[in-house]
């Protein structure tokens, strides 16, 4: 089916969680009065204007110039009402540029609908994920509550600030101005487009959005044209965040958190049935309409890695598998809330086989896990190596550290800062031909200084930690997903 807004309802607002009760918020919160880490949704007033960061420790790495751009939350909070979700806040971008072992910070707020009116009357009032809204808020279009706040990808001298159920908002790499929402054709304005796009080798780029149980399948062109945009039905109106392909197949993981009646804020809408088990829908690129389903047991997930695929059909990759939703429903709000008990264990990597007789397999690494990334000239190709963050514990619910695992050799090479750090997800910066010839590049909090810091790491070997540190003189809460503009 040729996508139109005709045949892809469209939501008013695309995000997603599931509601807490105020009561069980107020019972958490008042277990801890100030949270060590506080300041991973700390509100930041105003744009900040670029200023060199400081190398504090190591030597800067020959040769790595470019651009870590990354999105995120930095508003949560105005005298009216406020955001009660993590994932609700308004969205920056931040731009780490390295040239010759300097670096410089930038970042500006995406200059959105939603941003503009929610300044100007002072409250957070636009329903989302798991912020509820009230009746001032101005919803029109699914653009009217883009928060433009969650993922970034590379458009020529541009940058697409990506959220979940709206128009990608388009910024300039320069100076991060916001420009305009992107309309990639006029009869699909406003269609979702999601977080994390795949990419082929020669450029091609996937994506898709989701309405309940429909999802439009998006292909972009390497110049981030329009090639084509097909809707297909799923079958179930599963909430999902992140897909993975192979270099001929889409992937698409349907966990049990299924929509069960409608309401807002949008996660509110659905419902953990571990009971149904988690469903593998593969469709192949050449021809949508040739599907297949899998059958595993019930996982909940937000990431998905690069999946790759071998001679005799069988298709592999990893995800951070957790046992159920409780940090999306609960955990998530409890950190806007800046104190208490942040609920939900931490994923644990698992690796997906999928065989062309139909079965399925779940494999764990045993490691704890999120935000897997990995070589990018390897996306939908064979590959060996995942980078992720490490180092969530109890009394800390975000990541201390970043790791590498091999699934060859089932080895993990990890390095954790301890609690003085939030570590956000990493990029590799390949150097080499060899997938651990690379620099993993990541961003974190240093919360016993009270600012943000940017790390470099030798991809093959981790543990011994970032071979240079920057240091700016700001601190910018927690951001989401970036990547890396050489």
């Amino acid at each position: 089916m040729i996508a139109s807004r005709r045949s892809f309802l469209m939501g008013a607002a695309a995000l997603s969680a599931a509601v807490v009760t105020t009561e069980t918020v107020r019972a958490m919160a008042a277990m801890q009065a100030s949270a060590d880490w506080a300041l991973a949704t700390a509100d930041v007033e105003a744009d900040i204007a670029p200023r060199a960061m400081r190398l504090v420790h190591g030597r800067a790495p020959a040769g790595l110039t470019g651009t870590l751009f990354r999105n995120g939350p930095a508003k949560f909070r105005r005298p009216g009402g406020s955001a009660t979700h993590w994932f609700d806040g308004d969205g920056m971008m931040r731009a780490f540029r390295i040239n010759e072992g300097q670096v410089t910070l930038d970042a500006r707020f995406a200059d959105t609908p939603k941003r503009r009116w929610e300044s100007e009357i002072g409250a957070v009032v636009t329903p989302g994920f798991g912020t509820s809204g009230d009746a001032r808020a101005r919803v029109g279009s699914n653009d009217d509550a883009n928060a433009a706040n969650t993922s970034v990808m590379v458009a020529g001298d541009e940058i697409w600030a990506l959220w979940e159920g709206g128009s990608p908002l388009a910024m300039s790499a320069a100076d991060l101005s916001t420009k305009r929402f992107v309309t990639l054709r006029d009869d699909l304005k406003g269609m979702p487009f999601q977080a994390h796009p795949r990419y082929d080798p020669d450029g091609t780029i996937w994506n898709i959005g989701l309405n309940g149980d429909k999802a439009v399948v998006w292909r972009l062109n390497a110049d981030r044209s329009l090639h084509t945009a097909q809707v297909i039905d799923l079958p179930r109106a599963s909430f999902m965040h992140d897909f993975t392909a192979t270099a001929r197949h889409l992937i698409l993981v349907l966990q049990p958190w299924v929509f069960d009646h409608r309401g807002m804020p949008y996660a509110s809408q659905f419902a953990w049935k571990p009971e149904l088990g988690t469903q593998i829908m593969v469709v192949d690129k050449a021809d949508l309409s040739r599907r297949r389903l899998f059958d595993l047991p019930a996982f909940s997930y937000f990431h998905v890695g690069d999946a790759w695929e071998d001679v005799s059909g069988t298709i592999r990759f990893d995800v951070a598998a957790g046992k159920d939703v409780a940090f999306a429903i609960d955990g998530a709000k409890v950190l806007v809330e800046q104190r208490g008990v942040v609920a939900g264990e931490p994923a644990v990597l698992k690796l997906v086989t999928l065989h062309a007789d139909g079965r399925a397999e779940l494999t764990s690494s045993g490691v704890i896990a999120e935000f897997p990334r990995s070589d990018p000239r390897r996306a939908g190709l064979r590959r060996r190596l995942t980078v992720h963050t490490a180092g969530e514990r109890a009394d800390q619910p975000l990541p201390s550290g970043i790791a590498t695992w091999d699934w060859d050799s089932g080895r993990s090479d990890a390095f954790t800062f301890g609690a003085t750090q939030i570590v956000e997800e990493a990029v590799f910066v390949p150097r080499g031909a060899d997938e651990s010839d690379a620099w993993l590049i990541a961003p974190s909090i240093n919360l016993r200084q009270g600012v943000t810091e940017l790390h470099a790491f030798n991809a093959a070997r981790v543990a011994d930690g970032p071979v240079a540190t920057w240091r700016a003189d700001v601190a910018l809460p927690a951001g989401f997903h970036g990547v890396w503009a050489g």
